[in-house]
């Protein structure tokens, strides 16, 4: 099934949305928000499926699904986890500034804590204080947990994955080098990311999911011209039970945790750095990556950051070029703070 959370106070009002993505049906008789439905979900998953069915066979009331109503499936979370589990990403953008890779970091997966009060809906703005803080998108897929036992298993980790979705984690890549620095992690230079509109159960997926890696291409654009289009289940080092199971190795993780798995990238046919879309390769799914192809192969990079007013779109259809999750498309505007 597919479930969206419209735009309404704070947790958004929960709606089943069919597949094809063009109605959708009020869940609030099942329960109001996406949030209580993880927080129930063996009581009330198969009921909001009977609902789905319902919808698909046009049994129930239903409206038009408009994807600019949406907010985030959950507009603010327990919990945002984000991997890098594309290590070929980590290391393209090491060697650009010339640090060492590490041998631990294709065992021992990478993972920070992001913010999880304020995400972003999928057609909201990404809103910065200025061009010179370096302003990227970052394509990714999540998947949402329901609650994950402290120490569990890759196996258990498998099992508590509810919903699959996409990701713009929106980076500050000018603001990244001086709070790594400080040995400390990310804050500043991780503002809100946003989320598809909607979310889906593994079952969607059919084939293009093994359990654990999505095997789709990952489609992302830039001011309406094709950006990047790696495929989500090739060179994903660690998948989402291995990041889950890391992520709950000394904590237990609550239902509603959200889990990324970093920044889509796939390596060149040559096994080295990957092409752009104009140049017959997948391209990338964010602006870092392609700066640091660019440093590598030239000595500098050619890819300015996002500007204000510029558009990115990110999507993933299945083999028949349908959306699944609908679309993020969020153009750059610069904050100003109202009085």
């Amino acid at each position: 099934m597919k479930l969206s959370s419209l735009a309404q106070g704070r947790d958004g009002r929960l709606v089943v949305v069919s597949r094809d993505l063009t109605r959708a049906t009020d869940a609030f008789f099942i329960v109001p928000t996406l949030q209580q439905a993880l927080d129930n979900w063996e009581l009330v998953a198969s009921r909001l499926q009977d609902l789905a069915d319902q919808l698909e066979h046009g049994s129930v009331p239903s409206f038009r699904f408009h994807e600019h109503d949406c907010a985030s499936p959950l507009p603010r979370a327990y919990q945002w986890a984000d991997g890098s589990a594309y290590v070929n990403h980590v290391e393209l953008v090491r060697k650009a500034r010339g640090a060492e890779m590490p041998a631990s970091f294709w065992t021992d997966p990478l993972m920070y804590q992001g913010g999880s009060d304020a995400f972003l809906g999928p057609r909201e703005p990404i809103l910065a204080v200025s061009e010179a803080h370096g302003i990227d998108f970052e394509a990714e897929i999540a998947v949402i947990t329901g609650d994950v036992p402290l120490g569990a298993s890759r196996e258990e980790a498998a099992a508590a994955i509810r919903l699959i979705l996409l990701v713009n984690d929106v980076s500050l890549r000018n603001l990244i080098p001086a709070e790594l620095a400080k040995g400390f992690g990310f804050f500043q230079a991780k503002p809100s990311s946003a989320f598809s509109p909607v979310a889906v159960t593994p079952d969607e997926l059919g084939e293009a999911w093994d359990g654990g890696k999505v095997r789709l291409p990952l489609l992302s654009s830039l001011n309406g011209a094709p950006f990047g289009a790696p495929d989500a289940g090739v060179d994903m080092t660690f998948d989402f039970p291995t990041l889950i199971s890391h992520a709950a190795k000394t904590r237990p993780l609550g239902a509603g945790t959200i889990i990324g798995s970093g920044t889509v990238s796939n390596k060149g046919k040559d096994g080295g750095p990957g092409k752009p879309i104009a140049e017959g390769g997948l391209g990338y799914s964010c602006i870092a990556e392609q700066r640091t192809v660019e440093t590598i192969l030239g000595g500098e990079p050619k890819t300015s950051f996002l500007r204000f007013g510029d558009t990115v779109r990110i999507e993933m259809k299945d083999k028949d070029g349908q959306s699944i999750f609908g679309a993020i498309e969020q153009e750059v505007a610069a904050y100003r703070r109202e009085t």
